[in-house]
Order: C-alpha cells, then sequence, then structure tokens
C-alpha cells in the first residue's frame, strides 16, 4: 500500500515536470518566434522609413538640379553689394535659375533689407564645381542666355541695364527693416521742425579713397563745391521748403564746403555718427537727390526715384575708367548730369 501510494505520487511528479517543460518550450519557441517577428517587422519599417528618406532626398536633388544654383561672388561694400544682389536676382530669373547669395552678401545685405533670396551655406558651396562668368559693367545680349547650372557670376555690375525691367521686384527687395523706417522718419521730423510742405532732397558726397584714385588712377575728378552748389540751386529754384540731407564719407569736407547760409541743409551725423546702413535709409526715404560719384549714391537715387543730379563726364576722355564704365549705362536716362570741372587734370594754362 505504501509503495503504491509513492509510485503514484512519483508518477504526478514526473506528469508535473513534463508539463512544465512543455510550457517552458511553447513560452520560448513563442518568445523567439515573437523576437523574430518583431525584428522583421522592425526591419520592415526601417526599410519603409529609409526609402521614403531616399525618395526625398532625390526629389530634392532633382529640384535642386532642374533649377541650378546661381550665384554672386561678394565683393565690395554695401553699393557694391547691392549691384551684385540685383544683378543675381534678375539674370538667374532671365536665365530660368535658382538664385543663392553667400553668407558674406547676406551679412551685409539682410541687417538692412527684407531680401527673399535664400542664403548657400558654405558646405553646399565647397562641394559644387562652378561655372566662372564675368560680367561687364552693364548689360549685354549674350547675358540672356548663359550656359551652366551651377555659375557662379562676378564682377562690379552696378547698372540699370540688367533689372530696370523688372523695377518693381527689385525695390521689393530692397525694402527697408521696420526700424531703420521708424528711426529714418524720426530723423526726418526732427530736421522738419515747423516747416510745411517740405521737400527732402538727399546728397550723398562720395570721397574718401576716390579723393586719390580718381585723379591718379583714373583719370578723373570728384565733386567739388561747384558742382554741388549749383545741384543745391536746381532744388532750391524749383521747389520750396527744400530740405537738404547730407551724408558722407568725408563729412568734415562737406561741412565746410556746402553752402548752408539758408539754414535748410543737415547732416546726418547731427546729433550722432550715422553707419552706411542709416545713410542708405536716410538717402532712400527723400524726395530726390543729388549724387556724386559712386555705387552708393547710385543706390540712393535709385530707391528714392524722383529727381536725381549726377556728376557727369567727370573723367578725361583717354581715361582707362571708361573701358569698365558706361556713363549711359550707369545712370537713368531722365537723371539729369552735370558736368565735371576737369581743369585740375589739365596742364597750367590749359584749363580754359
Amino acid at each position: 500500500m505504501v509503495n503504491s501510494t509513492k509510485h503514484c505520487i512519483w508518477q504526478s511528479k514526473k506528469l508535473f515536470m513534463f508539463s512544465m517543460l512543455i510550457i517552458i518550450i511553447i513560452i520560448y519557441r513563442f518568445q523567439l518566434s515573437y523576437g523574430v517577428m518583431r525584428t522583421k517587422y522592425l526591419q520592415f519599417f526601417q526599410n519603409v522609413k529609409m526609402a521614403l528618406q531616399h525618395k526625398i532626398e532625390n526629389t530634392e536633388k532633382v529640384n535642386i538640379y532642374l533649377k541650378g544654383i546661381w550665384t554672386f561672388r561678394s565683393d565690395g561694400r554695401l553699393g557694391n553689394q547691392m549691384g551684385e544682389y540685383a544683378t543675381l536676382y534678375a539674370l538667374a530669373k532671365l536665365n530660368g535659375h535658382q538664385a543663392y547669395i553667400l553668407p558674406a552678401m547676406a551679412n551685409y545685405l539682410s541687417p538692412i533689407f527684407k531680401i527673399t533670396l535664400p542664403t548657400l551655406h558654405d558646405s553646399v558651396r565647397n562641394r559644387i564645381h562652378w561655372k566662372g562668368y564675368n560680367l561687364h559693367d552693364w548689360m549685354e545680349d549674350q547675358y540672356r542666355s548663359i550656359p551652366g547650372d551651377y555659375v557662379m557670376l562676378s564682377g562690379y555690375p552696378c547698372s540699370w541695364t540688367f533689372y530696370h525691367h523688372i523695377e518693381e521686384e527689385i525695390l521689393r527687395e530692397f525694402t527697408f527693416h521696420d526700424f531703420l523706417k521708424e528711426q529714418t522718419d524720426a530723423f526726418l521730423r526732427r530736421i522738419r521742425g515747423e516747416r510745411k510742405n517740405v521737400t527732402y532732397v538727399g546728397v550723398h558726397v562720395r570721397r574718401g579713397d576716390y579723393v586719390h584714385v580718381m585723379p591718379d588712377v583714373w583719370k578723373g575728378v570728384i565733386a567739388d563745391k561747384k558742382y554741388l552748389d549749383s545741384a543745391m540751386a536746381y532744388f532750391r529754384n524749383k521747389y520750396e521748403n527744400v530740405v537738404f540731407v547730407v551724408t558722407s564719407n568725408g563729412m568734415d569736407w562737406s561741412k565746410e564746403n556746402i553752402n548752408n547760409s539758408k539754414g535748410d541743409v543737415f547732416f546726418s551725423d547731427d546729433p550722432k555718427q550715422s553707419s552706411p546702413a542709416d545713410d542708405i535709409a536716410l538717402l532712400a526715404h527723400c524726395n530726390h537727390t543729388i549724387m556724386t560719384i559712386g555705387t552708393f549714391g547710385y543706390w540712393a537715387g535709385y530707391l528714392a526715384g524722383g529727381e536725381t543730379i549726377y556728376l557727369t563726364n567727370f573723367t578725361l576722355p583717354e581715361s582707362p575708367f571708361l573701358k569698365l564704365f558706361k556713363y549711359e549705362a550707369a545712370f537713368l536716362p531722365q537723371w539729369i548730369g552735370l558736368p565735371a570741372d576737369l581743369s585740375p587734370l589739365l596742364p597750367k594754362g590749359n584749363d580754359k
């Protein structure tokens, strides 16, 4: 009886252990199967994700390829940068390519204007094999069909002939940031005082390195006191309540040589020193413009609209400058040119 009981207990234990073993095997196989399936599903979704990313990247590459990338080598100061930007904008559009600006140009222009062209990161720029293309200062027919999808334009263009057919777009690109508008409006209100119906005339006097470069290198001159007197007299005689706003990189000379006997002349460094951004905003918000020479004054006139007086015929006929520069391409046809006095360049006794 005892042996029989022990045998039953042993049989029960064997059955229990066998059952547990079966359960363990089933659980193991399920986990193994689940793990494989899980891995497969994860791999599947990973493959789908990679495929979608690959498709997106390929689509972006195709779009870039179709539009190409045109940019402009960033050279010079503010006036040059504006000319390069406007020319790039117009030529890329004319040739059916996407325009990008380099970081150096963005650093000049984006703090001042609400420009819309995207910036090309250096990491992308350095991976592209560029086709260089140098431009003259004026538009030519060959620029209507420049070959290449990845073109790096260069030069110092500053001519309305490139972009005046899309003038509204260019002016929109050079819309000033609100803080500059507000600052400029405050300055103009202050100098207006109690005057009514004021006509503001912006005056830009370019001096600096041009004082020596023009006569020594280009056989030319820059604006003198006589030119400024004549240009200001034109506006004083034509309009009532004229107020002149003078900006210059030679302010001491300007204050000594500009006639302010009527009390209608104000300088941009009063009450504090102004920056190029301050000056271009101030000039652009005037009604009319007196420029001397240089791209900064040109853009002041172009943005302001109205009447613009400029210095013309400021080099001798044999000047090498005329190989790089055309008066008719540099200044709008309706602008008024006053001839320069070239007598300082002539031998003594021949300046009659």
